[in-house]
């Protein structure tokens, strides 16, 4: 049986023309994971921490997440309880393990599917062990097939990188232009960012045309989705839709694009339809909520992890998660503990005020609180009797 999904469908204005904005209504919502907003360098957990434009983000296969902390020269760790660490960055070495190591250009950052960190504008990769090593140059822009093969793009054209160091032009004559077709026969104009599915599909953000391309490893080059003819955001099936920028892209696990567009976090399904996750074409901000009323501020970075998608919300110095029909979590043993207050339950008139005293002997009293009621009955409890004996009364006053 095929499910389908109901799609919220707003406009905006923009440049004299209606953008159509169709939301994904999958309950998704959007809430802060981690940073306080305050710009600055604070290890920590969740909000309770500091980034300083926090450009890219990634996940590797046990859930944690890194950062390109861009502004702070570091490559930040978050672990799926939100505890944010320092993973390399910060130090005076050119090489060497994590911390130690000093840092340039921690952005844009990419994982390969051994865990493997790369820094391609600081010629580095980093191990899972936080070792920093030199590697070869390449282009900002990766992605890796399921052999851990690296594409890029450079110029015109993209290339793979073998993992037996073969390196070979997977596509592209060098020309500028959006001619579709097959390997060299084919034309690029500004190519950026890549992703590739879990069928080795590579994925391309033609940034000169405004363009979508997919190339199977047949070297087949295919435009699905933009519409070069037309400067702003819009969503839609295929050549329908429309892209003022992609600035990261992340596969999922079924056939879905996952795009972050500044102020937006989009979607690409395996049919080429284009859709709004979460945030606004026209408004920029920091608002928590369903995808349809959040806001962002400079999302440049997206990554999935356990079901949960996590955006580098750069301006708003946050990474802010997006997840599906969010459940309550339960609270452990450990963080709770069971106490038993003593009070008054006191049934009076709404709106007077009531003194409350209490005594250890009956003889001497003392004022704990004067309150007015709200509702009657009204439960006052007193939290300062624990391990206490005390009596009550109570006086209306006038």
């Amino acid at each position: 049986m095929k499910t389908i999904f109901p799609i919220l469908l707003l406009t905006a204005a923009c440049c004299g023309r209606a953008l159509a904005q169709n939301y994904d209504t999958n309950n998704l919502v959007v809430q802060t994971f981690a940073g306080s907003g305050f710009y600055g360098y604070f290890d920590g957990k969740g909000t309770q921490t500091m980034f300083n434009r926090p450009s890219s983000v990634v996940a590797d296969s046990s859930g944690n997440l890194f950062v390109g902390d861009t502004a702070n020269y570091r490559v930040r760790k978050i672990t799926p309880d939100g505890t944010v660490s320092t993973f390399a960055g910060g130090g005076s070495l050119s090489r060497g393990y994590g911390t130690n190591v000093s840092l340039c250009c921690v952005s844009p950052l990419f994982i390969d599917h051994s865990d493997v960190l790369w820094l391609p504008d600081d010629g580095v990769r980093i191990g899972t062990d936080g070792y920093v090593s030199s590697t070869t140059n390449l282009s900002r822009w990766l992605c890796f097939d399921s052999g851990n093969n690296v594409y890029y793009s450079s110029g015109n054209q993209i290339y793979r990188w073998r993992t037996n160091g073969v390196l070979e032009l997977f596509a592209g004559s060098g020309n500028s232009g959006a001619l579709d077709g097959n390997w060299i026969f084919t034309s690029f104009t500004g190519p950026e960012q890549l992703a590739a599915d879990a069928a080795d599909n590579i994925y391309v953000w033609d940034t000169g045309n405004r363009l979508i391309r997919r190339i199977n490893q047949n070297r087949d080059v295919v435009t699905i989705a933009g519409n070069p003819s037309y400067y702003g955001d819009a969503d839609g099936a295929g050549r329908g839709a429309s892209f003022l920028s992609i600035l990261a892209m992340w596969p999922d696990d079924s056939g879905n694009i996952l795009l972050a567009c500044g102020s937006s976090i989009r979607k690409m399904t395996a049919a080429t339809n284009v859709l709004t996750m979460a945030g606004s074409f026209s408004q920029q901000g920091y608002t928590n909520g369903t995808g349809a009323t959040a806001l962002f501020f400079g999302a440049y970075g997206v990554c999935l992890s356990k079901g949960s998608i996590y955006v580098a919300d750069s301006n708003n110095e946050r990474i802010r998660s997006v997840t599906f029909n969010p459940q309550p979590e339960p609270v452990s043993g450990a963080s709770l503990v069971l106490n038993t207050y003593p009070g008054l339950q006191i049934t009076g008139v709404v709106g007077r005020t009531y003194r409350i005293e209490s005594s250890k002997d009956l003889k001497a009293w003392l004022i704990e609180t004067t309150l007015l009621l709200t509702s009657s009955p009204y439960l006052w409890l007193d939290q300062t009797a624990l391990g206490q004996r005390k009596f009550y009364r109570a006086f209306l006053l006038p």
